[in-house]
């Protein structure tokens, strides 16, 4: 049998007698190769920045929203009635063994104005536990206390968004907000937090005590109710438990009896980001299988290109088996030009894709991470399309009779 290296160095003579051909079988498989580092480093970015953003929601929460009210029949969506309390959520904090803190929450839309700057923002009541909870922390500053709380203080903490449209480049550390006419002093600015996987601008905010949100800013029609409540369990494993206890608790609180619709919903965000991580998931799959039928087709290229290198190169053949080559060199001979052919378009299709995946993280703004596992992955399934499209060529060589080989023209 031919040594490996000789038949290796007379693979690549053959292939260098026909550069522009080589070059362009491999384009296939150049293109292949890149289209699928591609897709999957946008698919795995995608991935990641939901994952980032998931993270700045907090870690085991759960969110409890109202219950929908019905006139004439018509019923609303969630959160349009008013079923939830400040009370609620003191019992939740005290009766709930899985519940690690929990924060209620009245909201609304304000304009807010210093000096001759204005913004029109969010507007969120609180307890200082919904920072603990959201795991959001301040660049400058301090939360409000639960006695200020309870006191009605009048002060506010801005989210950096508003800090940037109303302050600009000035210490917004104890200046005065007005707050639909209310003044409020700020003495905190959170850290910035980004956008939610919906697309919702979280630090586009303000934040004040809820009981001053409830009596001087928002108002409610029944005194002490809130919007939603926000819970962390202690821990992932406790909280389905945690998800229990709140709705026994909530139906007893409500006199909702067993077959009666609650009131109330509760909605469990891990689950809810897990179901937004599983569709990134199939969504960079199918996109990696769409990107492989490139390869696929390249593969195509190589074997009609093989075969045509067959039939031009019929003579030689003969000639080799004349002098003793056995089947199994001509047909390794074949293989490795098909398989060199692979390897150098799945280099060029690396280099490629990397350059693709940093121009559309550059110039579309769209997060790309480039996986090491996808670039071998992509080289090694390249050098298997090289074997597998070129072993029917090979095969079909080593099979012809040397002596027709011999007399062919």
């Amino acid at each position: 049998m031919v040594h490996l290296g000789a038949t290796i160095q007379i693979a690549i003579r053959s292939l260098r007698a026909n550069k522009i051909r080589s070059g362009l079988t491999t384009l296939g498989i150049i293109i292949g190769v890149a289209a699928v580092i591609a897709m999957v480093a946008v698919g795995s970015g995608a991935s990641l920045q939901l994952s980032n953003q998931i993270a700045t929601m907090g870690s085991n929460i759960l969110i409890v929203l109202p219950g929908a009210t019905t006139v004439g029949g018509i019923r609303a969506g969630t959160g349009t009635q008013s079923s939830l309390t400040i009370d609620d959520a003191e019992a939740i904090r005290r009766e709930c063994s899985a519940v690690l803190d929990v924060a209620p929450f009245s909201t609304g839309s304000a304009q807010v104005v210093y000096g001759n700057q204005n913004w029109f923002t969010a507007v969120v009541g609180t307890t200082p536990s919904m920072f603990s909870i959201r795991d959001w922390n301040l660049t400058s500053g301090r939360s409000f206390t639960d006695q200020e709380v309870k006191n009605m203080a009048k002060v506010c903490l801005l989210g950096q968004t508003v800090v940037e449209n109303i302050f600009g480049q000035e210490e917004p550390l104890g200046k005065i907000l007005r707050i639909k006419n209310v003044p409020f002093v700020v003495i905190g600015v959170l850290e910035k937090k980004g956008q939610t996987p919906t697309g919702q601008d979280q630090d586009d905010t303000v934040f004040v005590p809820i009981t001053v949100a409830q009596k001087m800013l928002f108002g409610t029609n029944l005194p002490g109710t809130v919007k939603m409540i926000m819970i962390k369990a202690k821990s992932a494993e406790e909280l389905p438990l945690a998800e229990k206890q709140v709705n026994d608790l909530l139906r007893q609180r409500h006199r909702i009896g067993p077959k009666q619709d609650p009131d109330f919903t509760i909605r469990n965000l891990t689950k809810i980001l897990e179901t937004a991580r599983e569709s990134v998931r199939v969504m960079s799959f199918l996109l990696g299988t769409i990107a492989s039928i490139s390869l696929v087709v390249g593969g195509i290229g190589i074997m009609n290109i093989m075969l045509v290198s067959v039939t031009e190169r019929t003579k030689e053949i003969g000639i080799r088996m004349a002098v003793g080559a056995k089947t199994w060199d001509i047909r390794l001979q074949f293989l490795m030009e098909s398989l060199i052919l692979s390897l150098i378009g799945g280099v060029l299709g690396i280099v490629l894709g990397i350059v693709v995946s940093k121009s559309i993280s550059s110039l579309a703004g769209w997060p790309t991470v480039i996986s090491p596992f996808g670039i071998l992955l992509s080289f090694s399934f390249s050098g298997f399309v090289g074997i597998f499209f070129g072993f029917y060529p090979a095969y079909k060589a080593s099979m012809l009779n040397p002596i027709e080989a011999l007399r062919y023209e």
